[in-house]
Parts: structure tokens; sequence; C-alpha cells
């Protein structure tokens, strides 16, 4: 396992669809593996695999003691609404307001490549949401008003500068970004 770099706003794979996984591979799974890695050094609760530059179709998400490795996620029933205040580790310190459903189950493939379907309320719901927003190259910027979002990317604007590379490093220990 290993720390990877989280690729931040601005670059062109946060914009684009991922490739379906045909086959859950050892390779897959160790992706899988330092992703839950990444996602906990930076003590987040969900990563896609594009925020670590991997366009396939693979997301993670840790709430509440209970970790899910899923492969081809997809939303298949919803209900309810939940307003949530989201972050995203592609865009630190940058955070809003957002509604989604307060319920969903979602079917995908498991580390073995077994279909499994998994329910979630509150935030794994948010979670599970927004992870498979970032599978369809969408972010939780785009679910914010049209002034909220003006008022989010100025945020970002001043942020930004901490990454010119478009990339964020971590450190495992502490989870604090690493200057390099």
């Amino acid at each position: 396992m290993a720390i990877l770099p989280i690729t931040v706003l601005g670059a062109p794979i946060l914009r684009q669809e991922t490739k379906p996984v045909t086959e859950v591979t050892d390779e897959l799974r160790a992706l899988a593996d330092s992703m839950f890695e990444t996602m906990r050094a930076a003590d987040g609760v969900g990563l896609a695999a594009p925020q670590v530059g991997r366009s396939v179709r693979l997301c993670v998400v840790e709430v509440k003691d209970e970790a899910f490795a899923l492969f081809n996620p997809e939303i298949i029933a919803r209900d309810g609404k939940i307003r949530w205040e989201e972050g995203c580790l592609s865009i630190p310190e940058v955070f809003g307001w957002v509604e989604r459903s307060k319920w969903v189950k979602v079917r995908a493939l498991d580390r073995e490549g077994e279909d499994i379907e998994l329910e979630g309320s509150d935030l794994l719901a948010v979670c599970l949401q927004h992870e498979i927003d970032h599978l369809d190259g969408k972010l939780f910027l785009d679910h914010l008003s049209f002034l909220k979002k003006r008022a989010a990317l100025a945020v970002w604007e001043e942020e930004r500068e901490k990454y010119p590379d478009g990339l964020r490093l971590l450190v495992p220990a502490k989870g604090v970004d690493e200057e390099l």
C-alpha cells in the first residue's frame, strides 16, 4: 500500500466519466488498499479513483468503522432529502451545503468481484452519492447555486496556489499536507 497524490480541482480527469471495471484484479484491489490509506491520511470518509489520477469506476468509503471498496457502483434506489455540508479531498478548504437523498441503495462489485447491494442513510448515503458523482465526472460544486458556487470557487482560487503542480501530497502519520 502507498499513499497516493490527490488530484486537485482543475485536472481534466475530475470531469471525465470513468471506465467500468471488467474484472476485479489484484492490481485493482491494491489500488483500493492504497486509496483507503490515502483517504485516511487526508481525514476523509470517501475517495474515488479519478481523485488519484485513475479513470476506473472504483471508490472507497468508510463511515462509522464500516469500510467498503466498491467497483462499478450505481445507485438503484433512493428516498428522502437531506442537506449536508460537503467538502472534497480534491478541493481542500472549500465547503458547501448540498441537498441529496437521505437514503440510497447501491449495487456494486466487492473486492472479490461478487455482486453486492449496500444501503446507507445520512452520512453514508451522502458519501456514496458524492463518490459516485466523482465516477461520473461531477463534483459537489455542481450541486450548488450559481452564487454559492462562485463563492466556493473564489475560496479555491486562494487555496489553489498551495498546489502548483495540481497534486495534494500527504504525510502518512499526520494526515497533513506536505510541502515538497
